[in-house]
């Protein structure tokens, strides 16, 4: 039986004589060694192809301009972003600076004796600070307003060393921004502003700054989060008493990097950084005010030194922290610190306890007031749970809505208990003066 049509494999043998079957055996064995090495021929070069096929589906077709290269998700190659990093690195460096602030008290360890640059961190405190505007032989720095808190004297250092006495031209403790004013001699950078709200999670960004009085240092890191709300104590009084919006980054963020840079790989400015969580065990969570919050307090900063925000005149702790306390339950009413719309840090009281109504359990204790409140007739002990019918629960609650909702001059209706009795007031918001002396 033959296997192919040709009979080149066929087992059967014809009969016919001796000699034409040798004389056929010698043709057909010379005509089977021809055709086998044919097929071998065939069969090297049809694997061949075969590899070239798989290679090139492999490799993305063979073309030159598709040669692999490391490469993050998006397709864009570690190559490409290292440059980036660079580029923008180069670009925004010379506009950061380190902030040194001779406190008071530094100033009069140092006397009239020049202390050497080793010696000042442990006379001064330092921080960073940005290049963000020139203008009429003046540059102007953002910083955060703690890196200059207490400040004496101040001094910017570029990023080539040389020193300029700077002139704290406002703050805001609220935001805690702050912006320097010095000779713009020199100075030839001014960093670009970004867009913050644009980041999104996973994006890279660069921090720029003073860490521990190394100037001009770099770190590299991702985006957290956009939007992370974490509450502070503007006092540092251990009462959370706002909330502050910030970028979130593991890049990372330490002591003296406050007031520095936080920019993507555009070398554009999205960010000022602020904070860091120091917690033990606790490693890559540092935060940013993002730039597009600042940039209308730093306007306001330049054109009038601070911040005007509604004032309401009362000085009052949470009604939730004092029904947690013991002292809610002594009869001799004793009760301990109070947090204030006027950033009043505490005082203590030992007078008749607040009248507390069994289904009040939310809302502030008035501890004392001045300005508008006192002259609408707020008195001490009164509990505010709602200003314009809006639900106060907080101390945190009632600032946010005064320096969010309102504006000075309009009119606030104060909702309140007073010896168990539910009443309502009406004052005329104005502007905050100063701030406060801690009490």
């Amino acid at each position: 039986m033959s296997l192919f049509d040709d009979d080149f494999y066929s087992t059967r043998v014809k009969r016919r004589s001796r000699h034409a079957t040798r004389s056929e055996s010698r043709s057909y064995g010379g005509y089977r060694q021809g055709s086998m090495l044919r097929v071998a021929l065939i069969s090297s070069i049809a694997s061949s192809l075969l590899v070239v096929l798989l290679f090139v589906l492999l490799n993305g077709g063979g073309d030159a301009k598709s040669e692999a290269k490391p490469a993050l998700a998006g397709g864009q190659s570690l190559v490409e972003t290292s440059e980036r990093i660079i580029s923008a690195s180069e670009k925004v460096r010379p506009g950061v600076v380190s902030i040194i602030n001779m406190t008071n008290e530094a100033l009069e360890m140092q006397g009239e004796e020049e202390l050497d640059a080793d010696e000042l961190p442990y006379h001064a405190s330092m921080g960073s600070g940005v290049i963000f505007q020139k203008k009429d032989g003046k540059a102007y720095i953002i910083t955060n307003a703690h890196v200059v808190q207490d400040a004496g004297k101040v001094q910017a250092v570029l990023v080539n060393g040389d020193k300029k006495d700077a002139k704290i031209i406002g703050k805001d403790i609220v935001t805690d921004l702050a912006v320097l004013q010095v000779d713009a001699e020199g100075i030839d950078t001014v960093v670009e502003i970004g867009n913050s709200d644009k980041l999104r999670v996973g994006e890279m960004v660069i921090a720029i700054g003073n860490p521990l009085g190394f100037g001009d240092s770099l770190t590299q890191g991702i985006v957290s989060s956009t939007k992370r709300i974490i509450p502070v104590s503007i006092n540092q009084d251990g009462n959370y008493d706002w909330e502050q919006e910030v970028i979130q980054t593991d890049a990372a963020i330490n002591q003296g990097n406050s007031g520095g840079a936080l920019v993507d790989l555009n070398g554009k400015l999205v960010g000022i950084n602020s904070m860091k969580v120091a917690d033990t065990g606790v490693e890559g969570i540092g935060f940013a005010i993002p730039i597009d919050h600042a940039m209308p307090i730093l306007s306001e900063l330049l054109a009038k030194g601070k911040v005007s925000r509604p004032y309401m005149g009362v000085y009052t702790m949470d009604l939730g922290l004092y029904l947690d306390s013991p002292v809610a339950d002594d009869s001799d009413g004793e009760s301990g610190k109070d947090s204030d719309e006027g950033d009043g840090e505490g005082d203590e009281f030992s007078v008749e306890p607040p009248v507390i109504p069994k289904d009040v359990s939310e809302g502030v204790i008035v501890l004392e007031s001045v300005g508008p409140a006192l002259d609408a007739g707020l008195q001490f002990n009164d509990i505010i749970v709602a200003l314009d019918n809006k639900p106060i629960e907080s101390t945190m609650d009632l600032r946010k809505y005064l320096y969010n909702a309102k504006k000075i001059g309009e009119s606030l209706k104060v909702t309140y208990y007073r010896d168990g009795k539910k009443k309502t007031i009406n004052l005329k918001l104005e502007e905050k003066v100063e701030e406060p002396e801690e009490r």
